[in-house]
């Protein structure tokens, strides 16, 4: 193959970049794809405008990459993901350009505002937490790596849901962020693959052969994804749901209306919403659907793909890395070998080899309940095939390793996890701590057999987002301090070492939270109608609602507190604003309960006038990408304070502590190599080790001994199920304090008081501003490491054997 010359500047970018050339592509827009002129002109049309300008100008480095792709001929990976939390991409499109400057001179030129431009554009709701922001980051990174790569997810319609709050209760309602045109996605019809459902296998000519019967269309839609510089970019292709029949005119024609529909109505069902409930057996089985859904159509995408640069599917290794976020893909293993075996007619086992050579897993939770799980006969009514492959799998897998304790089929059931573990070459952990314990616990069997499948990645943020875009103030004095380089080199943060210990540069960096904090303060007072101190300390915890995350432990010490300051309103009390962030899934009935607590906790505190200046809790509503885009910069305590070994890794506590703000938390996820960088005297620790979280279990009665042993904790307890915070109905929380004292499983009665001691550590530093902001410097300083730039190499070097092509 002849050598191909090296990838340049030149190559990516070929639009002008001056304001006047931008100016005349957002009016050119204005005016032939939106139709308006400049005096008739919305907020949604110069929005739209500005975006198709900006689209345009990634166009070029997106094809230019391409290209360079199919000239070397290397590996591309695919990254297989139920969620890509993207949030908003105009602003993150115009920052990785490097356009700020000219964007904003621009519309200012055509009296267009350019923040509320960027404030217009709705959140893609196409995630719900931790795991969808996380491939959004990866795929940000591997575009700014030059590694060439997919997303591959599902275009949902509706996403998660709305949430908002109907006395204090959670409420869901469907998002709507489709009902505007997205200006970043080109359809592609060419790109739609036929997914069979349920049906029947038999055997023709020796060869099995199935025939589903039922099928949709999985259609895709392309994202460009331009990293740092706008030197690279890679596509996010989405998947959305269609009939293969769109309308029954026979029956329409016959006056039965709704039947006419129901092909389309059922197919658009697929692609609607995010993570339906499955509670009922409907359920279950819209899941199991949704997931082949666009596991299948990626598979068969990649193969297609590979297929037209080179014939031999034996070589499908060297040019695929296949990487499955977590089980939702996992029934990628069972299709690729499908396709191989059946459609190309490759011997089973050797497909099966080929595939595990091309998948990888991502574990990314030690909750047993977590890890998904299908009755058998659901499989095998809506995949049967695959339920054949699956069988074939772990009878091959028992036939190598005839000692095995572990199977993938099980009590009637498939196991997901182990069926994603088998099936990959690689499995990695999310964080150092959350890997060793995989081996030890929810893949022990799996490890003690196959010792070096299981490696070590711990996520990371990417910077551009999460530090340079959304904390102006601090991006500014860290560039005018160190220099430019560090946002495509979060390493470089290390030189504000030194300037933590200069009292000119600590001043600045107080000076730049708290015009985060002003920032923050006003849009509460606008949104939630609380009006909050910015001088107050402001104490956030934000991540989906779970017990395990341990909301219910934060709230319980702020009634503690709050009775405390009753009790003793002259002492010198540290001003706090408690804010709260994210949705419970819509079954999850003690998280639900826990969600009304905290804003019924809320309401009384924030009218009790002796709390003035010491004590306020907000909870706004509908946590997303772009209210974490306010919260995470104004923040100057985070909440990190999981249960010891259930938390994978966070990437939340990484997104705060690169802002300035010192962690609470336990020895759990991510925080154990938080604390290791920015050292221990900058954290404030608490709790016990998931060693002892285990052996605690173990003792009768651990949690009324702790309730017991501890007034604080004790009297919050009685405050709340005596009706303190729920007078028109003291009775409302009976169930919740129950459970406490008999089945608290995430032990926040055994934590309580370390929490407290470790909350009052946290008063005494913030009194000391200087002390304060030097240690928080030091954690702005010393997260390089957590770049998901960092932890995407780390993939490309041990897992995905992937190189860049810059």
């Amino acid at each position: 193959m002849p050598s191909v010359p090296a990838f340049s500047q030149t190559d990516a970018q070929q639009r002008p970049v001056d304001v006047s050339a931008l100016q005349a592509d957002v009016d050119r827009h204005l005016k032939y794809s939106l139709g308006k002129d400049a005096a008739h002109a919305s907020l949604y049309d110069w929005r739209m405008s500005l975006s198709l300008a900006i689209r345009d100008r990634i166009v070029d480095p997106w094809f230019a990459s391409t290209r360079r792709t199919y000239e070397l001929g290397k590996k591309r990976v695919y990254y297989l993901s139920m969620e890509f939390l993207i949030g908003r991409l105009l602003e993150d499109a115009v920052v990785n350009l490097q356009l700020d400057d000219v964007a904003r001179q621009a519309l200012a030129g055509l009296d267009v505002d350019y923040e509320a431009v960027v404030q217009d554009e709705p959140d893609a709701a196409l995630g719900n937490g931790g795991l969808g922001r996380l491939a959004a980051c990866f795929l940000e990174s591997l575009s700014t790596l030059g590694c060439p790569a997919y997303g591959y997810g599902i275009r949902y319609e509706h996403g998660l849901f709305r949430q908002s709050f109907e006395h204090g209760r959670q409420a869901e309602s469907a998002e709507a962020w489709l009902a505007q045109r997205p200006a970043w996605e080109f359809e592609r019809p060419e790109a739609a693959y036929e997914i069979g459902f349920g049906g029947h296998v038999s055997k023709e000519n020796g060869e099995a052969v199935w025939r589903p019967e039922e099928s949709v269309i999985a259609s895709g839609y392309d994202t460009p994804i331009v990293g740092w510089q706008g030197r690279w970019a890679n596509t996010l292709r989405l998947w959305s749901a269609k009939p293969t029949k769109l309308f029954d005119l026979q029956k329409f024609n016959q006056g039965d209306y709704l039947a006419a529909a129901e092909p389309e109505a059922l197919a658009r069902t697929i692609s609607r919403v995010l993570y339906p409930d499955d509670t009922t057996d409907q359920g279950k089985e819209l899941r199991l659907k949704q997931e082949f859904f666009f596991t299948a159509a990626s598979v068969r995408d990649i193969v297609r793909r590979f297929r037209s640069e080179c014939g031999d599917l034996r070589q499908l290794p060297d040019r695929v890395a296949i990487q499955m976020n977590d089980t939702h893909p996992a029934i990628a293993g069972p299709e690729l070998v499908r396709i191989l075996h059946d459609d190309h007619r490759m011997e089973l086992n050797e497909a099966v080899d080929l595939a595990q050579a091309c998948l990888s897993y991502t574990n990314h939770t030690l909750l047993p309940e977590a890890l998904e799980r299908w009755p058998e006969p659901l499989m095998r009514r809506v995949l049967p095939r695959h339920m054949d492959l699956i069988e074939h799998i772990d009878a091959r897998h028992a036939r190598l390793h005839p000692g095995r304790d572990v199977s993938i089929i099980e009590n009637g059931a498939v196991k997901m996890g182990e069926l994603a573990f088998l099936t990959s070459h690689r499995v990695n952990g999310v964080s150092a701590l959350h890997t060793e314990l995989m081996k030890e616990s929810v893949f022990g069997d799996l490890h003690r057999l196959h010792p070096d499948r299981i490696v070590s990645q711990t996520n990371g943020v990417t910077p551009r987002r999460w530090l340079w875009s959304c904390n102006r103030p601090l991006s500014r004095l860290i560039t005018e301090t160190i220099g430019e380089g560090w946002v495509g080199d979060l390493d470089r943060l290390e030189a504000l070492t030194p300037f933590a210990s200069d009292p000119v540069f600590l001043d600045r960096f107080g000076t730049a939270k708290r015009q985060n904090k002003v920032v923050l303060a006003n849009w509460l007072k606008r949104t939630v109608g609380v009006t909050v101190d910015p001088d107050a300390m402001f104490d956030i915890q934000i991540k989906r609602i779970h017990e395990y995350k341990r909301q219910l432990m934060n709230i319980l010490e702020t009634v503690a507190l709050w009775a405390a300051i009753r009790d003793d309103p002259h002492a010198d009390w540290t001003p706090r604003v408690k804010i709260f962030g994210g949705k419970a899934a819509p079954g999850y009935a003690v998280a639900k309960e826990i969600i009304r607590l905290i804003n019924d906790v809320a309401a009384v505190i924030n009218a009790d006038p002796a709390m003035k200046d010491r004590l306020s809790v907000v909870y706004p509503p509908n946590y997303n990408v772009s209210m974490a885009e306010r919260l995470i910069p104004a923040a100057d305590l985070s909440e990190q304070i999981s249960t010891a070994g259930k938390e994978a890794s966070g990437t939340g506590n990484m997104k705060l502590a690169m802002n300035g703000a010192l962690t609470i938390g336990t020895l759990d996820g991510a925080n154990v190599e938080i604390r290791e960088h920015v050292g221990a005297e900058n954290f404030f620790l608490f709790g016990l080790t998931a060693d002892e979280v285990e052996r605690r279990r173990q003792e009768p009665g651990h949690a009324r001994t702790a309730i017991e042993a501890s007034p604080r904790l004790s009297g919050a307890l009685k405050l709340i199920a005596d009706g303190a915070f729920s007078p028109d109905e003291p009775q409302r929380y009976h169930g919740l304090v129950d459970r406490l004292y008999n089945h608290d499983y995430f032990l926040v009665c055994s934590d309580f008081d370390a929490y407290h001691a470790a909350q009052r550590q946290a008063d005494g530093v913030f009194k000391d501003r200087n002390t304060w902001f030097h240690r928080a410097a030091m954690n702005t300083a010393k997260v390089g490491w957590f770049s998901s730039d960092r932890a995407i190499r780390g993939y490309m070097e041990d897992i995905w054997d992937a190189r860049s092509a810059l």
